[in-house]
């Protein structure tokens, strides 16, 4: 089972590694790292590198196709070689996923129109343009197209996935192997769960990395 996860410059490196870390466990599979071209790519915080090892016309079937996210995904909206892959992958996937902003792509390729979706919260409505309906769910599943929001969403989205792949016992199996049991010290999560001060300090952040 060839499960391709799309690498590109300035990815979340998260939104890749966190369902690559369940993903890769699952048996028979085989994970492809794929991008433009061979080599390695800087995530969005420029200090790490991942790399590449298949360009997409090498692996234009798999199975499983997965689209991190990231602030890299703005300008692949308009980039022919990453939609025509989804588009021409997603014909003949079992599943295509998505984590953060990489449902933005699956919505430029035309993946999603008609579907509910969801991504992070600040790219959310955006998915309306590309015709999905957005979401604030985690996670949302729709037939074999699975979006999730931010991050470390993806976690959750490959737990979910392993299961249809397999069975709820062996997804558990998989969580526990990777211990993910969340006890996070404050429960400031989600949007919703935040205050204006909260919201305004992650304003500031983001800023101060640009």
């Amino acid at each position: 089972m060839r499960i391709g996860i799309a690498l590109f410059e300035q990815v979340t490196a998260l939104d890749a590694v966190g369902p690559y870390e369940v993903l890769q466990r699952l048996p028979g599979a085989e994970v492809c790292f794929l991008g433009h071209r061979k080599g390695e790519i800087r995530t969005d915080n420029g200090f790490l590198g991942l790399t590449v090892d298949y360009a997409f016309d090498e692996v234009p079937s798999p199975e499983i196709v997965l689209i991190p996210g990231g602030f890299g995904t703005r300008a692949l909206v308009d980039d022919a070689a990453i939609l025509d892959w989804i588009r021409s992958a997603h014909e003949t996937s079992r599943f295509t996923t998505s984590v953060c902003t990489g449902s933005l792509l699956l919505g430029a390729a035309g993946v999603l129109e008609g579907l509910s979706a969801t991504t992070h919260f600040a790219a959310r409505q955006l998915l309306a343009k590309y015709g999905a309906t957005p979401s604030d769910e985690r996670v949302v599943e729709e037939g074999k197209v699975i979006t999730a929001a931010g991050v470390s969403s993806g976690i959750d989205m490959a737990l979910l996935l392993a299961e249809r792949l397999t069975d709820a016992t062996t997804a558990k199996a998989l969580q526990l192997g990777i211990e993910y049991d969340p006890q996070p010290p404050h429960d400031a999560g989600a949007l919703h769960k935040v205050d204006a001060f909260v919201l305004m300090r992650l304003q500031e952040l983001a800023n101060d990395k640009k």
